[in-house]
């Protein structure tokens, strides 16, 4: 049952309102605004115009940067969306309700070595959000777009909202065209719609229907819009107006462009009827998503998009993965058009929301964020470490771990080997140099501080998977060790995850090596075979490939070039006994130029006479 707080009863309208307690000195008078929160789902930061896209048309969004403040350095506490909508909502980090994933989140399999913590499939009523302290405080509250925070009584309506249209359990849109069903049911507010109608035109259609509506009194929109998220669908007169030419490692899917158009022309809408009915003076707008951009094969053989230069993307911890955009336009707060550089999350929407609302007014639930107000007029704010806490394997390729950012440097973990990657941010945006050999006592400093923050939110840890089975042979016997689940123990490889890679790559430290478990049905005789592309800069580097006491030197070989993946025969090993076995690959010569990424590695049995 929801714990029911108490607040005073207040018939406000856009007056001013005396605050007792909060960011605002007493006595001191604040205007109460209006609040639209747009959360676009999937959307990198790179996406934006303002943030450096020249393939993508995001006019509106760029007018709203240069009308309000661009946040550089603004994250979500989560790669993944379900997390990231909890910590919006509540303030809080979502460990603390044990949503740490996507849900009802990805199944475990036989080839992980770690098995999932459960997690909840709903957010729980006691949570108090933001749509219930508006709600409370004489503001109507509505709830269009993306839930996916529970189904039937765990809802919108059940979490604050008065209004709630396409909000249900569903982490995809059951269907971008009308009408807007599936065999699962229909989106609710959406029974009723012109065939073939698109699904960001209509919520921009039912967000100014409730602007109109509810122009006369305080009002809180919260849009999250199911765009850009797959599956990949665009009205087919949009998508004509990209050419149809997409390259990997770069912005140039004309459907998700298409997507990112649509959606900016449904933020325009909106922007244009608070601008009609005179209340844009009156409104308090924010900008964001809720993970980083889709860049991996789940997007189509190109990805949806390209996140460069902010490493990797949805699903990992790396900044493609959790760097996202904000924009945030006040009336009357901050110089238009600038940008803050300041270290910000997603916690902290909650506490920046209610001081448009006239500030914190006990009993306001505690959060784990703080408002960014004072960021707006140039004020800093005392320095804090964000945390991110994935304890899941992701259906992008990436693995169970943890990270922290305090000021300039970021330390990720991974959680199958204990590795430590450490970044200094200000200077390798990218997280190309791992730092953490060079600076051990940092490493510590950051990783214990890390683990007492898990503690104290209760984040719970993935558990050895009894049914381990990594790599079995298939139906020929052969067995492949693909880049994605190698386990690497040095400093600088690292899998890279682009549809055109997924390879290990970064070959630029001597000694780096990485291992794979795999499963031999019984013994036999294998050829190995190195499967890996090779620049002709690159061309006469070594390395050692080992298993139990067999070892082989391999020196590389050009390919055509570093994504022209071809197989190169190391030697035979032979396989003694069935069960569980570990191959490793050593780093012996590096590359005069870190040109070759490897794909795999295949072993395939070798017959009787050698064939």
């Amino acid at each position: 049952m929801k714990h029911r707080l108490w607040y005073p009863t207040c018939g406000m309208v856009w007056a001013t309102v005396l605050l007792a307690s909060g960011s605002v000195s007493a006595g001191e008078e604040r205007q109460l605004f209006n609040v639209v929160l747009f959360v676009i789902d999937d959307l990198g930061q790179r996406d934006l115009g303002c943030y450096g896209s020249t393939f993508y048309r995001t006019p509106h969004i760029d007018r709203l940067a240069r009308e309000g403040i661009r946040f550089t350095d603004f994250y979500a506490v989560c790669p993944v969306c379900s997390p990231t909508r909890v910590s919006i909502l509540t303030g809080q980090y979502p460990q603390r309700w044990n949503i740490t994933d996507w849900i009802p989140g990805r199944k475990d399999q036989p080839d992980q070595r770690l098995q999932r913590p459960s997690i909840r499939t709903e957010l729980p009523l006691e949570a108090v959000t933001i749509a219930e302290v508006l709600k409370r405080r004489g503001y109507v509250t509505a709830h269009i777009g993306k839930w996916h925070l529970g189904g039937k009584g765990f809802g919108p309506k059940e979490q604050g909202f008065d209004i709630n249209v396409a909000g249900d359990e569903t982490g995809t849109p059951r269907s971008y065209f009308a009408p807007f069903r599936n065999k699962g049911g229909v989106m609710p507010g959406l029974e009723e719609a012109p065939e073939g109608e698109y699904l960001t035109d209509r919520l921009a259609a039912e967000a100014v229907r409730f602007i109109s509506a509810h122009k006369d009194r305080p009002f809180f929109l919260y849009l999250p819009h199911y765009a850009v998220h797959t599956p990949l669908r665009a009205p087919a007169e949009r998508i004509r107006r990209y050419p149809n030419q997409p390259r990997p490692g770069t912005q140039s899917n004309p459907v998700y462009a298409a997507m990112v158009e649509s959606m900016d022309d449904a933020v325009g809408q909106v922007l244009t009827a608070l601008a009609e009915h005179r209340l844009a003076d009156k409104t308090v707008v924010l900008f964001t998503s809720d993970n980083g951009g889709l860049a991996t094969r789940e997007g189509g053989p190109t990805g949806a998009t390209y996140n460069g230069p902010l490493r990797a993307g949805k699903g990992f911890l790396y900044e493609g993965g959790v760097r996202v955009p904000l924009i945030i336009r006040w009336p009357g707060r901050g110089k238009p058009g600038t940008t803050c550089a300041e270290v910000a999350c997603s916690n902290d929407l909650f506490d920046t929301i209610l001081d448009a609302a006239g500030g914190r007014q006990p009993p306001d639930p505690p959060t784990d964020g703080r408002s960014l107000l004072p960021l707006l007029d140039g004020k800093p704010l005392s320095e804090r470490a964000i945390y991110w806490h994935y304890p899941h394997y992701a259906n992008q390729g990436s693995r169970p771990g943890g990270a922290i950012r305090r000021g300039r440097y970021k330390l990720v973990e991974d959680y199958e080997t204990g590795r430590h990657e450490l970044y200094d941010l200000s200077r390798d945006l990218s997280e190309e140099k791992n730092l953490a050999t060079e600076q051990p006592d940092l490493v510590r400093q950051l990783a214990s501080e890390l683990e007492k923050w898990r503690q104290q939110v209760d984040a719970r840890m993935p558990r050895p998977n009894p049914q381990y089975r990594p790599h079995p042979p298939d139906a020929n016997g052969t067995i492949t060790l693909p880049a994605r689940t190698a386990l690497i123990h040095g400093q600088q490889w690292r899998f890279e995850p682009l549809p055109h890679q997924e390879s290990l790559g970064h070959w630029v430290q001597t000694g780096d090596s990485a291992s794979w478990d795999f499963t031999a049905i019984q013994p036999g005789r294998f050829r190995l075979e190195l499967v890996y592309g090779c620049h002709s800069n690159a061309a006469g580097a070594s390395v050692e490939v080992s298993l139990d006491s067999w070892r082989q030197q391999h020196t590389l070989q050009a390919t055509a070039g570093t994504h022209d993946y071809q197989p190169h025969v190391v030697g035979e090993l032979k396989v003694d006994q069935p069960g569980r076995h570990t191959l490793t690959l050593k780093l012996v010569r590096p590359p005069s130029r870190p040109l070759v990424e490897l794909r795999s590695i295949v072993l395939r049995p070798v017959k009787d006479g050698g064939r």
